[in-house]
């Protein structure tokens, strides 16, 4: 979608910025979610301007850019004049070192609040995940949005997340006068790279046994809409963010057409840890809860608010599959190109075969050092 011209924006609102809305700037602009709330926050007739805060210059016109990292104390004098910072400068790449990971992802929502208030800004709009909720047996279906918070640090970046979340809580109190929203968005597709999309990247979809798996997804189309209508302050708190309903274990396989690969608990837990203890996989054993347990959101917030999402979770998941073609993974790490056609063909039996292949290769390394 292009930015419409400038002149036309004027035309639509001749009376000038105030008029027109509020002023937004947007952190992790460049890229991803920032870049498309940037393009959506540009071309809408309710938004006064927009500030896009970024390490690197993003390629839209009609923002103001400001290219500095967001754990930069001058950030506070960059926010001036803005109403609304919308923080998406957040790291959860499964690649990404953990410490550094969190040292930039806590510290960033630190000097990105405390900025915020200094700048005399009203409302921070943060980002996180419905992870936080915690994937667990007993969890109801779907979970309110006042929902306690039970998730651990054990799944990429949920560590982060929650003490993302523990800032936002404190925020009011350390800042008086800054407001702050909670986007918590299901499973994320929509050019994404995570633990949960590498699922569908298997040459068989890992089930554990006895587990009740349930799939919701937000497409991130929908998660950039509930961002503005944030911003608009026409939702507020905690707001979950999800396609309606959600996917049971056979019907994705169903849709999928992608067959399951069923072991106990014991052996999945158990291989994902050694794996990950020794470096072969970035996901950690955490991350298997999330396909295990449900964890799907009401959205019921949005929805009171006047927000739908465009997409369902069988689009979605197909667009999903879509993006995933031709990639493979086993245990969350990608292979090269002639292990993924030997595993295409062959299925659960060379994943299963790779990844004792993996632990092998990992074992005479040791022995040469």
């Amino acid at each position: 979608m292009s930015s419409p011209d400038p002149q036309v924006r004027a035309a639509r609102n001749p009376t000038g910025s105030a008029a027109r809305g509020p002023v937004v700037a947007v952190t992790g602009a460049a890229t991803g979610i920032g870049a498309l709330l940037v393009e959506r926050l540009t071309a809408s007739a309710a938004i006064g301007r927009v500030l896009a805060i970024d390490e690197k210059r993003g390629d839209n016109p009609e923002a103001t850019w400001h290219t500095l990292d967001v754990r930069d104390p001058a950030l506070a004098e960059k926010l001036r004049g803005a109403d609304v910072v919308v923080h998406l400068a957040v790291d959860l790449d499964l690649e990404t070192e953990p410490a550094a990971r969190t040292a930039y992802n806590v510290r960033g929502t630190q000097t990105v609040l405390t900025s915020a208030a200094a700048a005399g800004v009203h409302r921070a709009v943060l980002c996180t995940s419905a992870m936080v909720y915690g994937a667990l047996p007993d969890n109801p279906l779907p979970l309110a949005e006042d929902a306690e918070l039970k998730a651990t640090a054990e799944a990429t970046g949920v560590g982060d997340l929650l003490e993302i979340e523990r800032l936002a809580r404190r925020a009011p109190r350390a800042h008086p006068g800054l407001n702050v929203t909670v986007l918590r968005p299901a499973v994320l597709v929509g050019g994404t790279d995570t633990a949960l999309t590498r699922y569908f990247e298997s040459p068989r979809l890992l089930v554990v046994a006895g587990s009740r798996p349930a799939w919701q997804f937000c497409h991130v189309e929908d998660l950039v809409s509930a961002l503005e209508y944030a911003v608009l302050e026409k939702a507020e708190g905690e707001l979950a963010v999800g396609c309606d309903g959600w996917l049971e274990q056979e019907e994705v396989e169903e849709l999928s057409g992608i067959r399951r690969m069923e072991l106990p608990s014991a052996v999945a837990l158990g291989a994902a840890a050694r794996l990950h203890r020794i470096g072969l996989t970035p996901s950690p054993a955490g991350d298997l809860a999330y396909t295990m347990n449900p964890w799907v959101v009401s959205g019921s917030r949005l929805h009171d608010a006047g927000w739908r999402p465009a997409w369902s979770n069988e689009e979605v998941l197909a667009e999903l599959l879509e993006e995933v073609a031709g990639r493979r993974t086993v245990a969350g790490r990608r292979l090269g190109r002639k292990d993924a056609t030997a595993a295409g063909a062959a299925g659960a039996t060379v994943a299963l075969l790779g990844t004792a292949a993996l632990v092998r290769r990992a074992r005479k390394a040791r022995r040469r050092l």
